[in-house]
């Protein structure tokens, strides 16, 4: 039974817990660790008074909701003792994400549908800023079965990450490499990405130059940068990075590659005003696809967002161990 103690007090550690998150949490993570077994009688009532100082009222509160969750069960005079074992039915999951853009959406809809009504999932934005990040992250620890994070190419990333138990981490879109084995499902950026525009590189040579708007600033993945520079060297096509796009500059001959969709329409919009034919006079290139580009006709390359949502429910589902790197697909449409 020590080690249910232990459980508990290792959550008394955060700060954003109560005594009763602690309790029912602890008990949880008990259960999930193989600490606490089907059939397992717990600590009684006293017993948790005298080990933990906690009052009488937060011990049977705390009881009552992991009755009530169908986790323990109460036995007259005999106290409680686990009932199934099966802590999934009342699963609470974290999500954390960069935003809700129409390609995360597709990640969005999948996990939540997949993962059915049965377990609660809250959903948490980050961004992409580091200090909203650490905030969500401390705010949630210790309150959550599973954390389910994309994570931010930061400095800081690695330690914020670290403090989330491994066996309730799964990182998802972007990878950030940590002490040990972790679930994971991500992209890869720089080799998928020197692929795709070595595959497109005979169409691109069809026009004058590539542009590839990108702001420094951006949370674009520095690595489809260095793929950029890597291509533009091997094949000797004429091309540049651009940090902002600016008004009326759209020229027959170019192909555009943004990983902005604001500044993808813009393109569009001025090739309509100016009379130059996507395809033709000018080609367009966009990363992450989803069903607008599709409608338009938008030649992009992605990584398929709804079967990782779909993948990453399944994973904690049926609790399987998982390292994926999804890979990226190009979609040939009419705009190169």
């Amino acid at each position: 039974m020590a080690n249910v103690f232990q459980k508990i007090k290792e959550l008394e550690k955060i700060s954003a817990n109560s005594k009763h998150d602690s309790l029912v949490q602890g008990v949880i993570n008990a259960i999930d660790d193989k600490v606490l077994k089907k059939d397992d009688t717990l600590p009684s009532v006293n017993t948790m008074i005298r080990e933990l100082h906690y009052s009488r009222e937060t011990i049977m509160k705390g009881y009552r909701e992991l009755v009530s969750r169908g986790i323990i069960e109460s036995k007259n005079r005999l106290g409680y003792y686990v009932s199934g074992g099966n802590t999934l039915q009342m699963l609470k999951v974290a999500l954390v994400m960069y935003n809700l853009d129409s390609f995360e959406e597709q990640f969005y809809r999948n996990f939540r549908n997949t993962l059915g009504k049965e377990i609660e999932m809250q959903i948490f934005f980050h961004h992409g800023n580091i200090d909203i990040f650490e905030t969500i992250l401390q705010r949630i620890r210790g309150h959550f079965g599973m954390y389910v994070i994309a994570p931010i190419p930061h400095a800081r990333s690695k330690e914020l990450l670290e403090t989330i138990p491994r066996n309730k981490l799964l990182m998802f879109d972007r990878f950030e490499p940590l002490t040990g084995i972790v679930n994971h499902i991500t992209q890869e950026f720089e080799a998928s990405s020197l692929q795709v525009f070595s595959s497109l590189a005979e169409d691109i040579r069809k026009y004058g130059e590539i542009i590839f708007i990108h702001s420094p600033d951006s949370l674009d993945p520095r690595e489809i940068v260095r793929a950029f520079k890597k291509f533009l060297k091997q094949t000797k096509i004429k091309g540049s990075i651009i940090p902002e796009f600016i008004p009326g500059s759209v020229k027959k001959g170019a192909v555009y590659f943004t990983l902005d969709n604001f500044i993808m329409w813009e393109i569009l919009k001025e090739c309509n005003a100016k009379k130059l034919k996507p395809g033709k006079d000018v080609g367009i290139l966009s990363h992450n696809d989803e069903p607008a580009k599709e409608f338009v006709g938008i030649t992009t390359y992605s990584a398929d967002f709804g079967e990782m949502g779909r993948l990453a429910a399944n994973a904690i589902l049926h609790r399987e161990t998982i390292q994926l790197t999804v890979p990226m697909i190009l979609f040939r449409r009419k705009t190169l």
